[in-house]
């Protein structure tokens, strides 16, 4: 589903990321894990046309979309929640779900927000509620809904727990894999919560420095005592 070779990533002619690898299939969900500044949220920018691709490539379905913009990539079943701004605050549930539909038949767009709201039960009771009433947790499952109007089969989400509470981060990690498994969706998932993102994955990937430190099982990097204690700051597997 998606294949990324050698690729570098910066802002102008900075470069951040160098030269990373890897590949990802459906239904399966790649852990993006390292320490502050290593260029996780710069890689997913680059993936998806968000940041300046210096070298390298990207493949989605077989298709070579490494200069494609975003809103090519979106429209091929690529979604990207970025870290903050993931909703309009100002409008209601309701309108955010809404302006999803924007770029879709008019036939067939409220069915799609009935079905994600099926997945998103706790949104049903809030749709007139302005999104900056809402709680972290609400927040990011209604931007998470956002995308899922559109049927992606490729999902990236930069840091989704961030200043959640950890009972409210651990059922939003359990929604994402029930995406996952309901749209057979390839996840990729960068996460500060190391432990929590390792523990959901199928595969990790370990930024350093913008480089690829470790590629391969997250039960492997959990118990790898220089690399989860030096980089993730993961005294035991635990």
């Amino acid at each position: 589903m998606l294949l990324v070779e050698n690729l570098s990533v910066g802002y102008g002619k900075m470069e951040v990321v160098h030269g990373v690898s890897f590949s990802l299939s459906r239904g399966r969900v790649l852990a993006v894990v390292g320490p502050n500044g290593s260029g996780k949220s710069t890689l997913l920018k680059g993936v998806f046309g968000a940041a300046n691709v210096l070298g390298g490539r990207v493949v989605y379905d077989g298709v070579d979309v490494t200069r494609a913009p975003p809103h090519v990539k979106v429209s091929l079943g690529m979604a990207y929640l970025p870290q903050v701004r993931g909703v309009f605050e100002e409008l209601t549930v309701r309108e955010n779900l809404e302006l999803a539909l924007m770029s879709l038949p008019r036939s067939e767009g409220w069915e799609r927000v009935e079905e994600v709201l099926e997945l998103f039960p706790e949104l049903k009771g809030l749709m007139n509620r302005r999104a900056r009433t809402l709680s972290g947790g609400e927040r990011q499952m209604l931007a998470i809904a956002m995308n899922m109007v559109r049927r992606p089969r490729l999902l990236m989400l930069d840091e989704p727990t961030a200043a959640l509470a950890p009972k409210t981060a651990g059922a939003l990690i359990r929604k994402i894999l029930e995406l996952r498994d309901s749209y057979n969706l390839a996840v990729v998932l960068v996460e500060q919560n190391a432990r929590l993102a390792l523990k959901v994955s199928d595969e990790a990937l370990l930024m350093v420095s913008g480089e690829a430190k470790y590629l391969g099982s997250p039960e492997e990097l959990l118990n790898n005592p220089n690399l989860a204690r030096v980089y993730l700051g993961l005294s035991h597997a635990g």
